[in-house]
């Protein structure tokens, strides 16, 4: 794992505060943790913190610490090790993760990176000219069957092509990224499959709510529910012609008569 420290001091600003919705939003959410269990809240402040300023300063980190007792050094230890927290400046508009991990390289990850590399920053985590952009490879982001994907904030954009994803760089760029369509960026549906169902397309055998006086029934299953899962074989497990205690009530009542009468002469 690489090194990650916070950003050198010219960019650091000089304090930090919640402004009144977030510290109204961070009291509360400390309050849902027993007395004495209020650090559980560090992350969660830590990420309203960066939503708030867009990425985790010194500032902000002395300031949780401050909110929740913890030692600040607590504190510097999850906002380092967690890559879900910027520490340097990113894009005010749009941070691009690009996921870099196998089914999204498979399916073009390369190409989508050299898209970034061209229209944003040679180089990853750096600002663009204008400071509104940024972009970095990141590890799987969860939807592996839609790849290639990038995160921009909180919003996944998937099944992408390079062009595709110029488009939604011109859009962020231009102040417009809440009017880009999130995820598939094709006519799949969510995680559905491309071009439609392949599978269970055949119609369902209708069923028989009520027989000829009313009572509600149902077709008989073809295979009876106790074969259901089982292969066809020649054991006789599965052969149809071995009489058990379900299919012969006849040797069922005499079993269970002797089973009585074994148990009278026990008690005798």
């Amino acid at each position: 794992m690489s090194v990650r420290r916070l950003a050198e001091d010219q960019f650091q600003p000089a304090g930090f505060a919640f402004n009144a919705e977030n510290s109204a939003w961070a009291e509360a959410t400390i309050r849902k943790y027993p007395e004495g269990r209020q650090q559980s809240a560090v992350i969660p402040l830590l990420m309203r913190a960066q939503e708030q300023d867009g990425w985790v300063t010194k500032a902000a980190i002395e300031f949780v610490a401050e909110k929740l007792q913890m030692p600040y050094i607590r504190v510097l230890e999850v906002a380092t090790f967690y890559t879900q927290f910027q520490l340097k400046p990113v894009g005010t508009r749009a941070h691009i993760q690009v996921c870099g991990t196998t089914p999204c390289m498979l399916r073009g990850a390369e190409d989508l990176m050299k898209v970034c590399k061209h229209k944003i920053h040679a180089e990853p985590l750096e600002r663009n000219a204008s400071g509104t952009l940024s972009w970095e490879e990141v590890e799987c982001q969860g939807a592996c069957v839609n790849a290639p994907m990038v995160i921009i904030f909180k919003d996944a954009y998937e099944d992408l092509t390079p062009e595709r994803l110029e488009e939604i760089i011109d859009a962020f760029e231009a102040g417009k990224g809440a009017e880009v369509k999130t995820g598939p960026q094709t006519d799949r549906h969510f995680s559905a499959p491309a071009g439609g169902a392949v599978t269970l397309t055949e119609e369902i055998k209708a069923v028989r709510w009520a027989d000829g006086n009313g009572a509600p029934v149902a077709d008989a299953a073809e295979v009876p529910p106790s074969n259901a899962a089982r292969p066809q074989t020649d054991t006789p497990i599965t052969d149809p012609k071995l009489k058990t205690p379900a299919t012969d009530k006849a040797a069922a009542a005499d079993n269970a008569k002797v089973s009585g009468d074994n148990a009278d002469k026990a008690k005798g």
